[in-house]
């Protein structure tokens, strides 16, 4: 008794040359990529307003918690105020500018809550551009 193995016939796909193909287009393209010119783009243009940017209202919070409001526009001397005079004293300074910026200059020793409190009563005062003033880092070599 001979036994015969059947034979089954396997159906495989040589990738080897689709890789190779795969390979030089990716050259090409990381060849020619460098190579192409980003279109330029024309944006329109607007006339420039007239107005001078305005000047931002300063509101520095000292270490021991002291507020004082500076505005330049105005003479650039610093008024000591209380946290219930801040919101009456930036209102009165935006009733003629509402769109005037202010900015909070805090000592970097002051507790992060006592500034969050100096923005939310800017805010609850509907002042509209409220920011931060920082000093850039200094690199040393």
């Amino acid at each position: 008794m001979t036994t015969r193995r059947r034979r089954r016939v396997m159906a495989q796909m040589n990738v080897v040359p689709y890789i190779d193909v795969m390979m030089v287009l990716l050259v090409i393209f990381m060849v020619t990529a460098p190579m192409m010119t980003p279109g330029v783009v024309n944006l329109p243009s607007v006339a420039r307003s007239r107005q001078v940017p305005q000047e931002p209202l300063q509101v520095t919070i000292h270490a021991d918690g002291r507020l004082d409001v500076r505005d330049v526009s105005h003479g650039a001397e610093d008024q000591s105020v209380g946290m219930t005079d801040l919101a009456d004293l930036v209102r009165s300074r935006q009733a003629d500018h509402p769109d005037q910026p202010v900015v909070i200059a805090a000592d970097k020793n002051v507790r992060y809550d006592v500034v969050m409190k100096v923005m939310s009563l800017l805010q609850q005062n509907q002042v509209q551009r409220i920011g931060l003033l920082t000093v850039p880092e200094q690199h040393h070599p």
